[in-house]
């Protein structure tokens, strides 16, 4: 196992009608930016329960913060932060609100004259501007993280940025919430979690015990999680479970001591700025290619993954590692996920080679666990997912 430090600041608020008690989190001088997106916490209910606890604090409310949270709208919201003096934030919504807030938290305070290049040049956040969430969308964890991914229409990029000053001061955990969230979205949460695991699990062996068995575990419980809450997401120990995977899938816990990858992510990322495709999505689509082009380095936890996780018992190693593969198609299969870029979009003959030299131009040219993976590498990758 490899040395690590390990500190997570973030306070979990989780279950029934907590999010009354953020009252006891946020300061009461504070000046609170309330930050959501489409307008869906107004019809669930969600609204009326953060309007009630916010109700003697003097406080602004910033709605339309889009999936994949665009920069140009996240810069309306920083002008109000600065021309009101807001001191405290709070994000109300899933991963995009709440990495949008992030970005909010860096950028108040950031000192340059173009808040971009907190992403362009992967600038660390050592202290950001208080924040807090309440989750309505359990999928990427980025409510008990300090992590975040920005995307800039504009440039067709989504970039991602962090640092110890972004983890949430609090995040509210609501299993009831999940009742509300459509059948689309409940499959792309499942996907993102899943593969937030698989890229810091399907590496290579570290005798990391304790790791791979925490990884394995929250995998088990999305798998047996998810037939019952995509037919009933009403069922609250269903629903506290899925939320409480998602967080752990990322809260950072699993991935110290241990390699990871996130080449998918990367890869990924490239998929949402051409084509909006939803992240979770890009992550089915470019993860099963990967593991096939990246097979001889990752065989030996396939095979562990195929055992553990899916009772794959007989077969070679080999046999094994290639099974892991499939069923892990066939689970995101089951949630209507379709695996290959050609179900998303037409427009994909020259995808594989722009990513590619996007990758160069960026200078990542080493991705991976064993910083193996090329550019070239990334043409084949992503051609095999067409």
């Amino acid at each position: 196992m490899n040395n690590f430090s390990f500190q997570n600041p973030t306070k979990i608020l989780f279950g029934k009608d907590q999010v009354a008690n953020i009252t006891k989190e946020i300061p009461a001088n504070a000046k609170v930016l309330m930050l959501f997106g489409g307008g869906s916490i107004k019809k669930n209910g969600v609204y009326e329960q953060v309007s009630a606890a916010l109700k003697n604090y003097d406080y602004i409310e910033f709605g339309g913060i889009p999936p994949n949270p665009e920069y140009s709208i996240l810069m309306d919201a920083l002008k109000i932060i600065k021309e009101k003096n807001i001191d405290f934030l709070l994000a109300v919504g899933g991963g995009s609100v709440i990495d949008g807030t992030k970005f909010l938290s860096a950028a108040a305070l950031y000192k340059g004259e173009n808040a971009w290049d907190i992403l362009k040049k992967g600038i660390r956040t050592e202290k950001g501007m208080p924040f807090g969430t309440v989750l309505t969308l359990p999928a990427t964890g980025s409510e008990m993280n300090s992590g975040a991914v920005v995307t800039n229409k504009e440039t067709q990029e989504k970039l991602g940025m962090g640092g110890p000053g972004l983890f949430p001061q609090f995040s509210v955990l609501d299993p009831s919430f999940v009742s509300t969230i459509p059948e689309k979205q409940l499959a792309n949460g499942l996907t993102d979690a899943f593969t937030h695991v698989l890229e810091q699990y399907l590496t290579y062996p570290i005798d990391a015990k304790i790791q791979d068995r925490f990884a394995e575990g929250i995998l088990v419980s999305l798998i047996e999680t998810a037939p019952n809450l995509m037919k009933n997401p009403s069922d609250y120990d269903t629903a506290a479970n899925f939320m409480w995977s998602c967080t752990m899938a990322l809260n950072g816990l699993i991935q110290k001591g241990v390699p990871t990858d996130w080449a998918t992510h990367m890869i990924g990322h490239e998929l949402t700025a051409l084509y909006g495709i939803d992240h979770a999505r890009t992550l089915a689509i470019i993860g099963p290619s990967l593991y096939q082009h990246t097979f001889e380095q990752k065989k030996e936890k396939l095979a562990q993954y195929a055992e553990r996780v899916w009772d794959i018992k007989t077969g070679s190693l080999e046999e094994k590692a290639e099974k892991a593969i499939e069923k892990t198609v066939e689970f995101f299969n089951s949630l209507g996920i379709d695996t290959k870029l050609s179900k998303y979009t037409d427009d994909y003959k020259d995808t594989a080679s722009f990513i590619s030299k996007r990758m160069t131009e960026r200078g990542w040219t080493a991705l991976g666990e064993n910083k193996k993976i090329t550019p070239s590498d990334v043409v084949k990758i992503v051609e095999g997912a067409y």
